[in-house]
């Protein structure tokens, strides 16, 4: 269900984003605890202020109101993607080529899961290579990756 929900809730929230000035950078629907949580994450070239957020969220309201893609009770959260952004949808990998990441797997590769390095290549499929620096870099399988992020705090 939740694939579903985040494909139609996209298709509602990317043009009202796109009218506020605003990128859609991802949709989550998950249950934490108790609670389901409709997360909106919305980007803008000189970053997002919470009045984005406001307004992001109030043009959601009606719309998502009338499509009434969620069958139960839940919460709307929209925010920025925030530092150490995850990587997920193949536009992320666009914008972020070239940028430091922390890449964990799902298994160990040599003894270790997380590895930093700057982003160098993202194919169709979904592998991504890193490089550790000008002669040493790694290709991870999508199916093997646990999660890719923006390394924010490397310098």
């Amino acid at each position: 269900m939740a694939k579903n929900t985040v494909s139609l809730v996209w298709d509602i929230a990317e043009p009202i984003a796109e009218e506020l000035g605003l990128i859609l950078w991802d949709v989550c629907f998950e249950k934490e605890g108790a609670n389901y949580y409709l997360k909106i994450f919305i980007d803008k070239e000189d970053g997002v202020g919470i009045d984005d957020c406001v307004n992001m969220s109030h043009a959601l309201d009606g719309p998502l109101d009338e499509a009434d893609p969620i069958d139960r009770q839940y919460n709307l959260q929209v925010s920025s993607p925030g530092i150490e952004r995850k990587l997920t949808r193949p536009f992320h990998f666009d914008y972020a080529m070239g940028e430091k990441v922390i890449l964990k797997l799902i298994r160990p590769w040599e003894g270790k899961r997380e590895f930093k390095g700057v982003l160098v290549d993202y194919s169709e499929k979904g592998d991504v290579t890193i490089a550790f620096d000008e002669e040493n870099t790694m290709t991870a399988e999508k199916k093997e990756i646990a999660w890719i992020k923006l390394d924010d705090f490397s310098f």
